[in-house]
């Protein structure tokens, strides 16, 4: 993990808030690593998990958010420091990550935010919405580029190019290091659809509840 001295240095008697969103459908072990690096690199206080809302970029249907946000509660539970966050459910629209940013800036005026994303986000992040704003806002913390890009390319809808980030984008931006994780939450719905195991994909909670509600089942 990266980040300017400066940036540590202005940096260091602030509270350090992580943000981390997904459609979580479901949340797997690299999500929960991911949150698990950057708390211990980035000495984060706190870290508010989101799941999306009405996902505008994805062309696929996501599950229902109650199983959403049921999951990723069980996915997260045992790191004390984690929040999961229901807003961008409850909120009525598309999510959009600066509404996020712009919302808990507001809650949280002293703290430096971060926000957390996996490595295929890295290269699609200029094609995001106000992202020279969510720049403004937050820290950028990418998964390291030799984590599988797989592990949070959920649908594998994402186009392959995008325009190069820029250098003032660049200069708001830290990596965080990871093991190679090639999970995919894609491939972790094709076994449950089959009633396959999950077992070192998802945590157990998130496996037992798959199975017990029968989600990702043909209809």
């Amino acid at each position: 993990m990266n980040l300017p001295a400066a940036m540590v240095n202005a940096q260091a008697n602030v509270q350090r808030l992580g943000v981390f969103g997904g459609a979580f459908d479901p949340p797997h072990r690299a999500h929960v690593a991911l949150v698990e690096a950057a708390i211990a690199q980035l000495q984060l206080d706190r870290v508010q998990v989101l799941p999306t809302g009405q996902a505008w970029h994805k062309p696929r249907q996501l599950s229902a958010a109650a199983d959403r946000l049921a999951m990723t509660r069980l996915a997260f539970e045992p790191l004390p420091q984690v929040a999961v966050d229901d807003r961008e459910i409850l909120r009525a629209g598309p999510s959009y990550t600066i509404d996020t940013l712009q919302a808990l800036q507001r809650e949280y005026p002293h703290a430096q935010l971060y926000l957390l994303i996996g490595d295929d986000q890295r290269r699609s992040l200029p094609s995001w919405h106000q992202i020279g704003e969510i720049g403004r806002i937050a820290i950028i913390c990418a998964a390291g580029r030799d984590m599988a890009v797989r592990a949070w390319n959920q649908d594998s809808d994402a186009p392959e190019s995008f325009p190069p980030i820029s250098d003032t984008l660049q200069a708001r931006m830290c990596s965080l290091q990871m093991p190679l994780m090639p999970h995919s939450a894609t491939d972790i719905r094709a076994l449950a659809a089959t009633e396959q195991a999950l077992t070192g994909l998802v945590p157990p909670a998130v496996e037992r509840y798959i199975h017990e509600h029968h989600l990702y089942r043909p209809h």
